[in-house]
């Protein structure tokens, strides 16, 4: 991959150091100039450390490369020259990529709490008890990165496990680590309801949607549709005498949400409204994407079995992730959510690769 040049990394640096100048003397600014201004300096600070170091890198390495070739130099001093330019030389690529890192575009949604939507596909009951399985990897995860989960509705099946279950994950950096997960997920294994021992394959699709605030995505009134009507539910559970359950209907892309867990109409409101900004909010960028003709990774499927991103492979203990051709022989640990970090880490350093060498294509560098 090339090297950053010479001129882009100026073009960084006395673009900072302007506008450290301009925010000095802000006094004349407006308010919304000055917000412009502080969110530029804010995002521009990571990257000036990057491109600060790589230019007193390079200063060095051209430093030392004229005392090697003075013949008159001392020969002591030409050695220790030699060594410390070797060691710059090594460390270059490793500071040059590390800038490039820090001046590709940021996903907006990366530092925002999500919505996410676990369904049975393909397999039947084996299918909804994966979705538990699913569930509760993603519960286990979010415990060990210190995030909360809370369920906001859930569709359990008569043999366990869940036919449908939507959960809002809120903690640090949550979408950048889980947006990954967004796909069709398929399981091996021996069901416990079968006799001869014979292997079952069925699917779950994961859909993972960075949760909207209100000024992300404003919802009016004319453009929704609401119906109340009691809740029911498997065998009479949560059957409610009232109007309590809502099912909110969004006219213009016809997205449709219901919610019942709760008994108070307001509250299943509110619930609604939530999964239904976090719906809307992915479906506009997606529109994006599609607008900038970029593959949205990991779209979620119908659960047929070959639209998959993952297989869990329960007899071998095996793992493998089919957007990166990675097989893991911990299903064991994954499952507990302590080897989903290594799977994730390969996917954000897979994604990266791909969009530095498009910024590089561009002459974005």
């Amino acid at each position: 991959m090339a090297g950053i040049s010479q001129e882009r990394v100026k073009q960084l640096i006395d673009r900072f150091e302007g506008l450290e100048a301009q925010m000095a003397n802000a006094g004349s600014l407006s308010g919304d100039a000055y917000a412009k201004l502080s969110r530029e300096y804010s995002e521009l600070t990571e990257v000036v450390v990057g491109a600060r170091e790589l230019r007193r890198i390079r200063q060095e390495i051209d430093a030392l490369g004229d005392m090697v070739k003075d013949p008159g130099s001392d020969a002591e001093m030409r050695a220790l020259a030699e060594e410390e330019l070797r060691e710059l030389n090594n460390r270059l690529p490793e500071v040059e990529r590390d800038l490039q890192l820090r001046l590709l575009p940021r996903d907006e949604a990366d530092n925002k709490n999500v919505i996410l939507e676990i369904r049975a596909g393909t397999g039947g009951d084996e299918a909804a008890l994966f979705s538990g399985d699913l569930f509760r990897m993603y519960q286990r995860y979010a415990d060990l990165h210190g995030w909360t989960i809370e369920v906001m509705s859930a569709s359990e099946s008569s043999v366990g496990g869940y036919k449908e279950i939507i959960v809002s994950v809120a903690g640090r950096n949550v979408y950048s680590r889980l947006k990954y997960e967004s796909g069709v997920h398929r399981v091996q294994r021996v069901p416990v309801t079968e006799a001869s021992g014979r292997i079952h394959t069925s699917a779950a699709t994961v859909a993972v949607l960075p949760e909207a605030e209100e000024v992300d995505i404003v919802i009016e009134d004319k453009d929704i549709r609401i119906d109340v009507f009691r809740a029911s539910g498997a065998g009479g559970q949560h059957v409610n005498t009232t109007e309590s359950a809502v099912r909110i209907t969004h006219l213009p892309t016809n997205i449709v949400v219901s919610q019942q867990d709760e008994k108070s109409q307001h509250k299943n409101k509110a619930k609604a409204l939530k999964i239904l900004r976090a719906r809307l909010y992915e479906h506009e960028r997606a529109q994006l994407d599609a607008e900038r003709s970029e593959a949205r990774r990991g779209q979620v499927g119908s659960g047929d079995r070959s639209e998959r991103i993952r297989t869990y492979n329960f007899p071998q203990n095996r793992i493998t992730d089919h957007r990166i051709n990675l097989t893991l022989y911990k299903l064991d640990l994954m499952m507990q959510g302590q080897g989903l970090d290594e799977l994730i880490d390969a996917l954000s350093s897979e994604d990266q690769a791909e969009r530095l060498a498009a910024m590089e294509s561009a002459g974005d560098f």
